[in-house]
């Protein structure tokens, strides 16, 4: 039986301490297709379903169920059971969350970024965060750092991006605006269609994104190099859902989550490898960004982490632990490997 879990009707169902776990569906609310970013997700599902015999099963919606600007909404009044947010699209909702997109944190590889987010999303002040919205953190959608296409000339250096209109979110927004640029936080949905009305010139995103959203097919050039930052989009769930779980259930979910993240990585390096084809495919030409650029961009964009924590100490947010929980989690992640 397929059972909506929300609130005291979800304590219902799903209560079996000792007893067979009764089954039910989760609802989860994505967008876009699948594609590299959902993998982790596709994975969870099919595990749990097979951990627990077909009795706890998840329905993944692309784009069915909400906008992806409105799935933390959703999952605070229980409309769906699992999604995946990210945090640069509703910035005053998850606050906290925001840490791990400011620009130039120095983070290089997946493994780092799933480091760092997890991390993260064990601090205190980010769960009561997430909380607000009766909302669970439950695993990250570690991205590379995002890149930028375009169309026409080649913007090859830093000065180049004054007056560029970039599809850029978040701490990234920022980084580009500290350079001069004008960013705006269309939706990836919505990106193609910006950058084909010349709404936007050029579009951020990580390699998959340029892929599933096409940007890629209206690009000319793509910087090979940039690598300001990237976006912080985790999976939440419903904390009510989550709760009414049977043990059993909980012990599907949880032991899941690694192998999920494992596959995820190895699926996006395989992507990451047919990259070069593609702009080759395609006729996209890579443009370097020099180091005296880069270090100018760097520089350009200092003073972004300083008005963060100004704004997070005036919300009560303990925005210099973030930090240092985040820098605390590279150090340990790089002296592992």
């Amino acid at each position: 039986m397929n059972k909506r879990l929300t609130g005291a009707c979800a304590a219902v169902i799903c209560m079996s301490f000792g007893a067979e776990a009764v089954a039910l569906e989760w609802n989860v609310s994505v967008w876009g297709k699948r594609r590299a970013f959902t993998e982790h997700i596709e994975k969870l599902a099919e595990m749990v379903s097979e951990k627990t015999d077909g009795e706890f099963t998840m329905n993944i919606s692309y784009g069915g169920l909400s906008k992806n600007t409105e799935n933390l909404d959703g999952i605070s009044i229980g409309a769906f059971e699992m999604a995946q947010i990210c945090a640069g699209y509703h910035e005053d909702k998850n606050p906290t969350l925001t840490a791990a997109e400011l620009p130039f944190l120095g983070v290089n590889t997946l493994p780092e970024e799933v480091a760092v987010s997890t991390a993260l999303y064990q601090h205190p002040a980010v769960q009561k965060d997430l909380a607000r919205w009766n909302a669970m953190l439950l695993m990250p959608s570690p991205m590379p750092q995002y890149n930028i296409v375009g169309t026409g000339e080649p913007r090859s250096s830093v000065d180049q991006f004054e007056g560029m209109r970039v599809r850029a979110t978040g701490g990234l927004g920022e980084a580009f605006k500290a350079v001069g640029a004008v960013p705006t936080s269309v939706t990836a949905s919505e990106a193609y269609n910006a950058m084909e009305s010349g709404v936007v010139d050029t579009v951020a995103f990580a390699q998959h994104a340029h892929l599933s959203f096409r940007t890629i097919d209206q690009a000319t050039w793509w910087t090979a190099n940039l690598n300001p930052g990237t976006v912080n989009c985790p999976v939440v769930v419903n904390t009510d859902a989550y709760e009414a779980l049977s043990p059993e259930f909980k012990e599907a979910l949880h032991s899941s989550i690694e192998p999920a993240i494992d596959h995820y990585i190895e699926n996006y390096n395989k992507l990451l490898d047919r990259w070069e084809e593609v702009l080759a495919e395609k006729n996209v030409q890579k443009v370097p960004i020099s180091e005296d650029d880069l270090a100018k961009f760097r520089g350009a964009t200092a003073g972004i982490q300083d008005e963060w924590l100004a704004k997070m100490d005036g919300q009560g947010i303990p925005g210099q632990e973030l930090l240092d929980t985040i820098q605390t989690a590279l150090d340990e992640a790089r002296a592992s490997n």
